[in-house]
């Protein structure tokens, strides 16, 4: 019997589904309010209790999620009972991944799109297993590969020993963590030196070259000295189109309907997975045409006048990427930008870098911090220290007046962004100016 200590995290909804469909017993815990990944567990008849540590009970494999320290209520119970095995989300999953081949996707922006896309082009051919940050997993009958999304926070990663292991980009985060940019590198070099056949990195990130490894590095990009090229690249609204050379032979052509050059670079590390999986060229297209996305990664709702965009963005780059990718899709609509961030120590130490990005937008609206696991040590500020830097920026606090000032900016396409739960408050906007949720 499986037991989950937050049970509505990303990932920790995403394994307790796994678990069940396994043909274990798996309850959990976590607070009321409904999130966007409840709806795989509710499908599954899942229970989900309110915390308590009466909750815990001999004999229990106990989960306990990422937010939750060592003096939580819950977590105590079940350290305290002798008849309960302890696990952390990061260490059950290091133990699970043994019995698999692994494809480990990591980086500081584009995991979970990558791992959502991996687990498309692979499925496509092979009996897989995959976790995705978005709460979603699912494992076939007679798995024999597991596609994960592995997280840097806290150097949780390193739990894992994958086969092969995607590197995204080295994109400095978790600042209340990883003190230097330095710490944050080396931890990524750790993580290399686990993986043991290979390695597939993006060859335009300034620290990926740095990497050392016991295995083949393949550096995937648009650049002549990339191992794994794109190369006669058309992007349009509508989709992209491109060739692939791998060390300097054709490997196929490339009709995929996504939109941004960042899908780009996700789909190329994707197709080096494939090519060492023995996929041809035209296997691994169809599976990646198969990919419909993740939850709230760019999710795009039209409805005439207006549209609306929900994303996970919550560091400086991504929201540069989302609001790039917005005037791509729609080159001649208002983009309004609705950041809601998460970690005051993070905007503390990107503050310009988070202004410059969401000045991409013809208009911009910041969210107050909401969650208790939104204020770090040392960074005592509150929204305006980010707002002040936005000239003509509005501070929200998801109020109906505020939908009233979003309403107002109509027609328009509206990008929220935020790895907290904003979409209530995008819902709010539509049911204003629609009528409906």
């Amino acid at each position: 019997m499986y037991y989950f200590i937050g049970i509505k995290g990303t990932g920790m909804a995403a394994l307790a589904s796994i678990l069940h469909d396994e043909g274990n017993v798996v309850e959990g815990s976590d607070l009321p309010k409904h999130f966007f990944t409840q709806q795989p567990l509710d499908d599954r008849k899942i229970k989900i209790y309110d915390f308590d540590p009466a909750n815990i009970r001999d004999n229990m494999n106990v989960i306990i999620g990422n937010a939750f320290g060592e003096d939580f209520p819950e977590v105590k119970a079940a350290r305290e009972n002798p008849t309960c095995k302890c696990w952390r989300y990061h260490e059950f999953l290091g133990y699970y991944l043994k019995k698999y081949h692994s494809i480990c996707i990591a980086g500081s922006h584009g995991k979970t799109t990558t791992t959502g896309m991996c687990a498309a082009m692979l499925g496509h051919t092979h009996k897989i297993g995959y976790l995705i940050g978005d709460g979603t997993g699912y494992l076939s009958d007679q798995a024999t590969d597991f596609v994960l999304e592995a997280d840097e926070f806290r150097r949780h990663f390193l739990a894992y020993d994958p086969d092969y292991a995607v590197i995204t980009n080295m994109d400095w985060d978790h600042v209340d963590y990883y003190k230097t940019n330095e710490d944050y590198i080396y931890a990524y070099q750790q993580f290399a030196e686990r993986t043991r056949k290979a390695i597939i990195a993006w060859g335009e990130d300034p620290y990926t070259r740095g990497l050392k490894a016991r295995v083949p590095i393949y550096y995937y990009g648009t650049e002549d000295n990339d191992d794994v090229q794109a190369v006669n690249v058309e992007e349009t609204p509508q989709g992209m189109h491109f060739d692939v050379i791998v060390r300097g032979e054709k490997y196929g052509h490339f009709d995929l309907p996504f939109v941004g050059h960042h899908l780009l670079l996700n789909s190329l590390s994707v197709i080096m997975v494939g090519y060492l999986k023995g996929m041809s060229a035209r296997e691994v297209e169809e599976g990646l045409s198969s990919f419909q996305g993740v939850k709230r990664r760019f999710k795009i709702e039209d409805m005439g006048d207006n549209i609306y965009i929900d994303d996970y963005a919550h560091h400086p780059t991504e929201v540069k990427i989302t609001l790039q990718a917005a005037r791509l899709r729609y080159p001649d609509r208002k983009i309004v930008a609705v950041f809601k961030p998460h970690r005051t120590g993070r905007v503390y130490h990107f503050v310009r870098e988070f202004a410059e990005a969401l000045m991409i937008a013809d208009e911009v609206g910041v969210c107050e911090f909401t969650s208790i696991d939104d204020y770090d040590n040392g960074a005592d500020i509150d929204i305006t220290f980010l707002a002040k830097e936005i000239p003509g920026s509005h501070v929200f606090h998801e109020t109906d007046e505020d939908a009233r000032v979003l309403a107002a900016m109509a027609p328009a396409v509206y990008v929220f962004m935020s790895s907290k739960d904003i979409y209530p408050f995008k819902e709010k906007l539509k049911k204003l100016q629609y009528g409906q949720n």
